[in-house]
C-alpha cells in the first residue's frame, strides 16, 4: 500500500520532526496560559519555557543533519563513534579523540575528520546516523557549536580544525 505522503514530504517532515513537536508544545502552552477558565495558566507558561529551548536545539540539530543518503552507517554507543562504511570503517572513542575536523572536497562532499592518537575516522557528513554525532560533539570540552554550523554551511575546499583536546597541564 502506498503512503498519503510523496517520498520527498515524508523526508522534509522527518527532518523538522523535533522543531515541529516544539512549536505544538509552544501553542499548546500558549492555549493553556492564555485561556484562564480552564487550566492553571502558570502550567502554561512552564510548557513555553520547555518548548523555547527545546526549539532552539531541534533547530540547531536540523541544519547539521545530513541527508542519510551517503555511503556507510554511523553509530555511537557509549561514547563510541563507530563509523561502517562501503570501503573502510573504524570506531573512535570519544575521550580519546584529539581533533575534530570538517574537510569539504572539490565535488563539494563534506567529511567529519575524527583523530585519535593512533588512527583517524573519515566520516562523510550524509551517511545514515551521522545526525547522532550532534549531540556527541556538544560533549567535546570548548567547542563551539555555532562555529561547527557555520563550517557546515562553508562552500569552498578545504580542512576546517574545529576542535583540538586541551594539552595536559604540567605535573609539579
Amino acid at each position: 500500500m502506498s503512503s498519503f505522503l510523496r517520498p520527498e514530504a515524508r523526508r522534509t517532515l522527518y527532518r523538522w520532526r523535533e522543531v515541529l513537536a516544539a512549536l505544538v508544545l509552544a501553542a499548546l502552552g500558549l492555549w493553556i496560559a492564555l485561556d484562564h477558565g480552564r487550566i492553571v495558566p502558570a502550567f502554561g507558561w512552564v510548557l513555553v519555557a520547555v518548548a523555547v529551548p527545546m526549539g532552539a536545539i531541534a533547530v540547531r540539530r536540523m541544519r547539521f543533519a545530513g541527508s542519510g543518503e551517503g555511503p556507510g552507517v554511523v553509530d555511537l554507543i557509549e561514547g563510541k563513534v563507530t563509523y561502517m562504511g562501503p570501503y573502510y570503517g573504524g570506531a573512535v572513542a570519544l575521550d580519546e579523540l584529539e581533533a575534530l575536523s570538517l574537510r569539504r572536497a572539490g565535488d563539494g562532499k563534506t567529511y567529519w575528520v575524527l583523530a585519535e592518537v593512533e588512527q583517524v575516522l573519515v566520516i562523510p557528513t550524509d551517511a545514515s546516523g551521522a545526525d547522532i554525532l550532534f549531540d556527541a560533539f556538544t560533549r567535546l570540552e570548548g567547542l563551539s557549536t555555532p562555529h561547527l554550523l557555520a563550517s557546515l554551511r562553508r562552500t569552498e575546499p578545504g580542512t576546517i580544525t574545529l576542535w583540538r583536546k586541551a594539552p595536559l597541564a604540567a605535573l609539579t
